[in-house]
């Protein structure tokens, strides 16, 4: 059954990291506007946790593409 919801989701481009980020981008967003002294150091946080998400998404898309066989 979740194999069926995973394939689901990626035809419509959804993975796992995106709901990720947007709780975090409310989380953040929340503590910005409550303690604006943090900024510097949420939007740090933000873009080592966006970068990891991008990462590890490319890496997952990469490993599923076939590599192609060599002749000789």
């Amino acid at each position: 059954m979740t194999e069926v919801v995973e394939k689901g989701l990626k035809k419509i481009g959804v993975t796992v990291s995106k709901p990720v980020l947007a709780i975090l981008c409310i989380i953040f967003g929340i503590l910005v506007i409550a303690i604006p002294d943090l900024v510097g150091i949420i939007l740090g946080i933000f873009l080592i946790i966006e970068g990891v998400l991008l990462l590890t998404e490319y890496l997952e898309l990469k490993r599923q593409q076939p590599t192609p066989q060599q002749s000789t």
